[in-house]
């Protein structure tokens, strides 16, 4: 029987200081970067979920030695040095898209055949770019079942031709693809140059690959903004620290807009590696009130107004966004997200469907949603197996009641206490 959580709402404004999980996206990045390393790497910050689990048990298969400090937060890993001849047949990646996408690559990197495969609904989610871009290094790919998608066996190792490989990818469904070429490059054996074609959506998740590939000491030259040249330098051991998670802020972020009150995010600034932090400034466009410092945010809300907003590069944050709208005055029209439905679930036609469950007037557009601002009526809120439908949602449960969340376990893919945190926010304790 699915379980359905029943949201009290705040009943008055919020007032707190909030440090969210550490980024689910960094951590994967960081994971990986250190198991590829030589040396032995201390991570910070580290999120544990579901999602962070499954890259754990991946770079574990790698051959990597990764173990779990006192502090659940922190852990150790030891490097391969990027040979994969210690690396387990068979790897699994639950249903993390960043794992999967980020490994294929790497495989790769080894001389027999290894197989990956996830759950059934990242199954479901496309993984051809990436195979095909792999095929061009020489690399043999088979599948299972369905061509391009999970379960999928790859056979290295990548072909030496003298002189560095160059790939074009495109990069308009998942910037996903084009993190993990980039992540597996420092440990090829020529290097690689990666030119993108077509539209790049999400590209601050690219410079956040940079930026924590170079941390780890790889290089990466960018002649412009569409070609990547990795030189053949492998990574190095470091200790590295990671910050809260951008996206699990923005729930929080909107609790102040919607609810009123003020909520403040440390650990988040003006220089964050993560491009989700521009949903504040949607939320300043919107009237709330935001202030960004070097190592925190602060929200504070107000009346809110619709906005039109093209959320390509921050596509996560589109259903938080959604719930908001719920509550301003006037039409919001979130743009340029028509890739997010190959995500967990298509994740367009969701929240139209769910605000719709509500009474809230939701009209699905070719590149995403209007939303169109209304009184809610009770209604229990399906999740389709997705943990941002489920946090986003019961954000109009903690402004307006009657709502309830099936199947809210489904947040542990990233963000397993999210509902215990919002309780920090009730003013004077859950009545």
């Amino acid at each position: 029987m699915v379980e359905v959580l029943k949201i009290i709402p705040f009943g008055g404004p919020v007032d707190a200081v909030v440090v969210p999980p550490g980024s689910k996206s960094i951590t994967n990045r960081a994971l990986l970067a250190a198991a590829l390393a030589s040396g032995t790497s201390t991570l910070r910050g580290v999120l544990v979920a579901d999602d962070t689990e499954a890259m754990i048990d991946c770079v574990r298969s790698l051959g990597a030695v990764v173990s779990l400090n006192e502090d659940p937060n922190t852990v150790s890993v030891v490097g391969i040095g990027g040979d994969l001849t210690g690396c387990s047949s068979s790897l699994f990646a639950r249903q993390s898209g960043t794992t999967a996408r980020f490994l294929a690559p790497v495989l790769a990197l080894g001389g027999a055949p290894l197989r990956l495969d996830a759950d059934e609904a990242m199954r479901r989610r496309p993984m051809n770019d990436v195979f095909t871009a792999i095929e061009r290094l020489g690399v043999k790919v088979s599948f299972d079942q369905v061509a391009g998608h999970l379960p999928a066996v790859v056979e290295g190792p990548i072909q030496r031709s003298g002189e560095m490989p160059v790939l074009s990818i495109d990069a308009s469904v998942s910037s996903q693809f084009t993190s993990g070429l980039l992540l597996a490059a420092p440990c090829m054996p020529e290097g690689l140059q990666i030119h993108i074609a077509g539209d790049v959506v999400s590209r601050p998740y690219l410079d956040m690959t940079i930026a924590v590939m170079e941390s780890f000491g790889a290089t990466v030259d960018q002649p412009d903004d569409r070609t990547f040249i990795v030189p053949p330098s492998g990574y190095r051991a470091r200790d590295y620290d990671i910050e809260p998670d951008a996206s699990a802020a923005s729930y929080f972020f909107a609790a102040a807009a919607i609810c009123g009150g003020t909520v403040r995010v440390d650990g988040l600034g003006a220089h964050s590696l993560q491009g989700d932090i521009r949903f504040v400034d949607v939320l300043a466009d919107m009237g709330a009130a935001v202030v960004v410092d070097e190592s925190s945010i602060t929200v504070t809300g107000a009346a809110l107004h619709g906005v039109n907003a093209d959320f390509s590069q921050f596509s996560d944050t589109a259903q938080t966004a959604a719930a908001v709208a719920v509550f301003a005055e006037g039409p919001t029209t979130i743009s340029g997200i028509g890739f997010i439905r190959k995500k967990e679930t298509n994740r367009v036609a969701a929240v139209v469907a769910e605000l719709r469950r509500l009474g809230v007037d939701a009209i699905e557009e070719d590149d995403g949603f209007t939303v169109n601002p209304g009184t809610t009526h009770s209604a229990t809120i399906e999740t389709y197996d997705d943990h941002r439908m489920a946090m986003s949602m019961a954000l109009i449960g903690y402004a307006n009641s009657g709502v309830s969340i099936s199947d809210p376990n489904c947040v542990r893919k990233t963000f397993p206490t999210y509902f215990e945190e919002m309780e920090r926010l009730r003013p004077g304790g859950l009545k």
